[in-house]
């Protein structure tokens, strides 16, 4: 199976993260080898997850990659925050999240997180 990739630059606005929700479905849709339903919500879940985060806390500004792979999906965002997500106690009451990174976590197979100069990216592979 050959490889397939996608790359996806975002800046915050009203659509940003609908935008690349609607950009992970169409890299879904072509794949020469489509994976499972329960799958892809997972990377559409990630991507939302990952890229609201970015543009919320990461400088205003991401970069998507989506990479197609035999074991999987990889999702990783750009941004240029030099902090990486952590896991924190959810907010049942505040409205101050905490609940996303760990979604990240139960849903991929492997997570990671990279400092770069510029920002940081974080990688969450999501299985076939």
């Amino acid at each position: 199976m050959g490889m397939m990739s996608v790359t996806v630059t975002l800046a915050r606005s009203a659509t940003s993260v609908a935008d690349a929700r609607d950009s992970a479905r169409t890299f879904l849709e072509r794949l020469v080898r489509p994976i499972a339903a329960e799958a892809a919500d997972g990377v559409i879940l990630v991507v939302s997850e990952l890229v609201t985060n970015a543009l919320r806390h990461g400088g205003g500004t991401c970069t998507l990659d989506l990479n197609a792979h035999p074991a999987g999906i990889e999702v990783a965002v750009h941004d240029r925050s030099p902090q990486g997500p952590r896991m924190r106690t959810p907010d049942l009451n505040g409205g101050t999240g905490g609940f996303g990174w760990p979604m990240v976590n139960r849903l991929a197979h492997t997570t990671a997180v990279t400092r770069r100069p510029a920002g940081k990216t974080v990688m969450a592979l999501i299985a076939r």
